[in-house]
C-alpha cells in the first residue's frame, strides 16, 4: 500500500462543518449563528488501537478539559489480513462508545465531531460497522480523510512552535498510519508563527492576507504502531523485529521532500504527537506516574531518545510489561512506535524533538470553537 499524498490544490477538500449531536444540521460558519462561551464541546478520536475523547468550555484564547475517557480498543486488530474489522474488535468499541455517549449525555453537550481515522478508512466493513454503532450508542462517527487529520494535528500543536523556528515538521504516530507535514515558516514574523499554524483548520492552502506558512509537503503513510507491529509479528528476535520495523518504516518515506533534501539543522524543529512520543518523555524522565504538565512541551535529544529506546530493547518483551513507564496498554506497541520515531529522527536534519500531549482531540476542539467564534484572539475561518 502507497503512502497517501496531496496531488495539487484541487486535491485538498474544503473544511467540513461541525455536526451537530445526532446526524442533526451542520453548524452554520457565515457569523449569523450565535453560540454561548460557556456551553461545552466534544471531541472524539476513533483509531486503529484507542478510543479517546475530550469534553471541553472555551476558556479565554485556549479551552478548559471537563472530562475525558480513553481506552484501548484495539479496532483495527487483524485488519492487515483479513481487511475487515473484526466482530471481537467492533463489540469492545461500541461497548467504549456506550461510556462515551453515557457522559456526553450527562454533560448536556450538543456541540461536537466524532471521528473515525484510518482503520475505517481500510476496512472494507466500515459503513456497517458505523452503521451499528448508530443504531447501539446513537453516535454518529465520522471517517475523516488523511489530510484533515494531518491538519488538525498541526493545529493542535501550533503553541510548542518556538520563535527561531523556520521549517517545521509535526509528526503524528497513530495506531494505523503515520502522518507528516513539513511547513516553512520562513515568511511569518516570529511572534505569529502559532497563529499561522491555527489557520489551518480551514485547509492546508488558508485564504489570508499578508504572509502565511506553507505546506511544503505531508504524506500520511498507512503504518502505525499497531499496524507496523502487525507487519513483523512472525520475527522472534526482539532487536531484529525493531531493526527491520524501523528500515521498512524509513522506506515508506523515500518520496517525502526532506528525505531528499540535504538541509542545515538550524532553525528547523520536529513536534511529535503520539502515545509513543509521550511515553518515551516520560521513561526519560523516570516518571512512575505520567504527569502531562512535565511531558507536554519538553525538548529531547535523538542521544536521550536512542537511550530510552536502547533501555526498552535491554528489557526485552517482558521487562517491559511490567515496566510502570510504560504501562500494560503501551507495553505491546512501544516498539513499533519507537521503530517510526528513530527512522524520523535519521531523516529530518535536526537532532531534538518537542513532545507533544496532544493530537487530533484537540485539533477538533480548536476547530470548532475558531468556528463558533468563541475563542477570544482566534484567526477566524
Amino acid at each position: 500500500m502507497t503512502p497517501e499524498r496531496p496531488q495539487g490544490a484541487d486535491a485538498i477538500p474544503k473544511v467540513v462543518a461541525t455536526p451537530t449531536r445526532g446526524g442533526g444540521p451542520p453548524a452554520e460558519s457565515s457569523g449569523t449563528r450565535k453560540h454561548d462561551p460557556a456551553q461545552l464541546y466534544a471531541a472524539l478520536d476513533l483509531g486503529t488501537n484507542s478510543c479517546r475523547m475530550l469534553i471541553a468550555r472555551p476558556r479565554g484564547s485556549q479551552f478548559h478539559i471537563v472530562d475525558s475517557f480513553s481506552k484501548s480498543v484495539q479496532l483495527g486488530l487483524g485488519l492487515e489480513s483479513s481487511g475487515r474489522l473484526s466482530r471481537a474488535s467492533m463489540g469492545r468499541t461500541v461497548q467504549a462508545l456506550r461510556i462515551c455517549q453515557k457522559k456526553l449525555e450527562s454533560h448536556g453537550v450538543h456541540r461536537m465531531r466524532l471521528v473515525a481515522t484510518e482503520a475505517c478508512r481500510r476496512a472494507s466493513n466500515a459503513r456497517d460497522f458505523i452503521r451499528q454503532v448508530r443504531r447501539e450508542t446513537g453516535l454518529s462517527l465520522e471517517i475523516i480523510a488523511p489530510e484533515e487529520e494531518a491538519r488538525l494535528a498541526v493545529v493542535s500543536c501550533a503553541p510548542l512552535v518556538l520563535p527561531r523556528t523556520e521549517q517545521l515538521l509535526v509528526v503524528d504516530i497513530g495506531g494505523g498510519s503515520t502522518e507528516l507535514v513539513w511547513i516553512d515558516l520562513t515568511g511569518v514574523p516570529q511572534a505569529e508563527r502559532p497563529r499561522a499554524l491555527m489557520r489551518f483548520h480551514t485547509g492546508f492552502a488558508p485564504e489570508v492576507e499578508g504572509p502565511s506558512a506553507r505546506v511544503v509537503d505531508w504524506i500520511s503513510v498507512p503504518l502505525g504502531v499497531a499496524t507496523l507491529r502487525e507487519q513483523f509479528g512472525d520475527v522472534e528476535d526482539d532487536a531484529a523485529r525493531f531493526a527491520l520495523m524501523s528500515w521498512y518504516f524509513e522506506e515508506h518515506l523515500c518520496s517525502f521532500s526532506p528525505y531528499n533534501n540535504e538541509q542545515p539543522r538550524e532553525g528547523f524543529q520536529i513536534i511529535g504527537t503520539s502515545g509513543t512520543v509521550t511515553t518515551v518523555a516520560a521513561s526519560y524522565l523516570g516518571l512512575r506516574r505520567y504527569d502531562r504538565a512535565k511531558v507536554d512541551g519538553l525538548h529531547m535529544t535523538t542521544a536521550q531518545i536512542d537511550t530510552v529506546i536502547r533501555d526498552y530493547l535491554s528489557l526485552g518483551p517482558e521487562g517491559r510489561r511490567t515496566d510502570p513507564r510504560i504501562g500494560r496498554d503501551r507495553h505491546t506497541l512501544i516498539m513499533s512506535g519507537a521503530a517510526i520515531l528513530q527512522a524520523l529522527m535519521r531523516v529530518w536534519p535536526t537532532d531534538r524533538l518537542s513532545v507533544a500531549d496532544r493530537g487530533l482531540r484537540e485539533g477538533l476542539l480548536y476547530a470548532q470553537m475558531t468556528a463558533d467564534g468563541v475563542l477570544l484572539d482566534a484567526p477566524r475561518a
